[in-house]
């Protein structure tokens, strides 16, 4: 039994505790409802996954308004369950950097952290494909590398599109990170440069040396400040609850306040860019 279907039988066996101590069959449960016997059945066996509302009614029906918040803290918890990259790589990478595509286009402010990699919407072509031949290697997944550079390089359009922003942050480490040959990370570096000063784009650098409020975390991702996006080695979580996001601009904040920007970030930049022929 996979974590999902475990974790929605228990929010259904707590539906069904509920409903008892309610003093009622289900039956006479789904009467009060006025849904079909049917569907409080599947809600509390797990086999259907309840909406909110759903939750909201089922709630009041059992005289217990005061378990909503814990019940939606469950749901939560279900809509947050990993999805797996063994399952989103099973045709290939250019599917899933197409999916990033249309999330990317369909955001109007997207503010983003990254500790090890530059991130895909500013890597270049060399770059991208390294990482991604590297990626299908890993996770012995179909090599569609070229077709997954291109998808990822149109991701990239929306740097141009008016009305966007990209607030972006990168640890210092990551410049370091070496991937591919030396012109791969001259050419990478440059183009990080040149995102700088770009009406769409705001680039910040966190110094390894800065003075940080709280340390350099994982990356991810916050898009129009309605859901986060993590990705791990071998998952990718969601999560668009308030209390998640608040947590996510909380840590974004603290980390810009550290980072550097415009000229001090080029610098930066410019002084990894010359130690690379020391590498």
């Amino acid at each position: 039994m996979t974590e999902p279907d475990s974790s929605r039988i228990a929010l259904g066996a707590r539906l069904a505790e509920l409903r008892a101590e309610a003093g009622m069959n289900g039956r006479d449960f789904a009467a009060r409802l006025g849904w079909q016997a049917s569907k409080v059945s599947r809600l509390q066996s797990g086999q259907q996954k309840p909406s909110p509302d759903d939750l909201k009614q089922w709630a009041t029906a059992a005289g217990r308004d005061d378990v909503l918040g814990e019940l939606l803290a469950r749901l939560r918890g279900l809509e947050s369950q990993p999805q797996q990259w063994r399952r989103q790589l099973a045709a290939g990478h250019a599917p899933v950097q197409d999916r990033y595509v249309v999330e990317y286009r369909r955001t109007a402010t997207a503010r983003g952290y990254e500790t090890s990699v530059i991130p895909g919407l500013f890597q270049t072509a060399d770059y991208a494909r390294h990482l991604l031949m590297q990626n299908a290697s890993l996770m012995r997944s179909p090599r569609d590398t070229e077709a997954a550079v291109q998808s990822r390089m149109r991701r990239q359009e929306v740097l141009y599109e008016p009305g966007k922003l990209f607030r972006v942050l990168i640890w210092e480490a990551a410049l370091y990170a070496h991937v591919g040959t030396v012109e791969t990370m001259t050419g990478q570096l440059d183009r990080l440069v040149g995102l700088i000063g770009m009406s769409t784009v705001e680039l910040g650098i966190v110094p390894l040396r800065a003075a940080m409020p709280l340390t350099p975390k994982h990356g991810f991702w916050i898009f129009d400040e309605q859901r986060v996006i993590v990705e791990t080695i071998n998952t990718e979580l969601q999560y668009d609850a308030a209390d998640d996001l608040a947590l996510y601009l909380r840590v974004w904040d603290q980390l810009a306040a550290a980072s550097v920007t415009a000229l001090q970030a080029q610098r930066l930049i410019g002084r990894v860019r010359a130690s690379l022929g020391a590498i």
